[in-house]
């Protein structure tokens, strides 16, 4: 059984704890606001250039001279996994749930036979992926530094993946993210960025292929498809901060309150011991009392 001082020295410790963890939620309180309205803000760009590519595609179906990033390299043998996480931890099951569902893609993909390439975007999916795919993890980029995702970080992974589709080095590419819903809910979500995977054929004006374009469709595609991918990415980003953010909140306010529940129970058993060594006192008196 613990002394005395043993639990003064707990109790002192776990509210040190709770301080740390209710300063941090109010950190990501502050920070989760201005994050989700970035996330949000980007989510209507990044759903309109995709009705604006599908609309051009719509007008280049079948054409000899359609770009590999709409219409792919013919094999899907190599696939790259691009896995967006977190720089820091302390946010629940945030970057392991993103991690889980690039680690499932992977071994489905290797038990099919395909080889499979991943390049991790953050601190914490290269430590995660890196324990079962060593020799797969292929480019690791961190943002550690960055106090604020802006554009040039998702156009400097971007040109990278682009870098690496030149050189014939994958066939498929695909986003690993989590999609910002509520504070309380994160959804882990893949998305297939090369070859462009374009909303469906019903919801595509039927319109737009009527329309003359100039310069040709091709020439808008070459430019549009690979800054497409860049916007993909960072769409992907601003939802992982925002994800981060809100996953954070909720981490750090259950710590709190089990901290605060841990400090009652601890209390507790303080009481009773320092009561119990008061009993056995007063016994020992009033019996060497009597003694005399």
């Amino acid at each position: 059984m613990p002394s005395l001082k043993d639990l003064r020295n707990r109790i002192a410790s776990v509210k040190a704890t709770q301080k740390i963890t209710k300063a941090m939620q109010m950190v990501a309180a502050a920070k989760l606001r201005r994050a989700q309205e970035a996330a949000v803000a980007a989510r209507p760009y990044s759903e309109r250039m995709g009705a604006v590519l599908a609309n051009i595609a719509a007008s280049t179906a079948g054409s000899p001279d359609a770009s590999p990033l709409l219409a792919g390299t013919g094999k899907s043998d190599v696939h790259l996994l691009v896995v967006c996480t977190g720089e820091r931890g302390l946010a629940g099951a945030f970057n392991s749930s993103i991690a889980r569902l690039a680690r499932d893609h992977a071994r489905r993909l290797k038990a099919e036979g395909k080889t499979v390439k991943i390049f991790t975007v953050g601190r914490k999916g290269y430590d995660s992926l890196r324990r079962e795919f060593p020799n797969e993890i292929v480019e690791n980029v961190s943002f550690r530094s960055v106090k604020q995702i802006s554009y040039s970080e998702a156009r400097s992974v971007a040109r990278r993946v682009l870098e690496m589709f030149g050189a014939g080095e994958f066939d498929v590419a695909t986003l690993f993210f989590s999609h910002f819903q509520s504070v309380i809910a994160q959804i882990p979500t893949a998305q297939q960025i090369i070859p462009a995977e374009l909303p469906t054929a019903a919801t595509v004006n039927a319109e737009a292929a009527l329309y003359e374009y100039e310069p040709s469709e091709e020439d808008i595609l070459a430019d549009l498809l690979p800054r497409n991918i860049a916007i993909q990415i960072f769409h992907a980003l601003l939802e992982n901060a925002a994800s981060f953010y809100g996953a954070q909140m909720s981490a750090m306010d259950n710590a709190t309150r089990n901290a605060g529940d841990m400090i009652n129970r601890l209390s507790l058993s303080y009481n009773r011991q320092r009561q119990a060594q008061i009993t056995k006192e007063l016994i020992e008196i009033i019996s060497g009392a009597e003694a005399l």
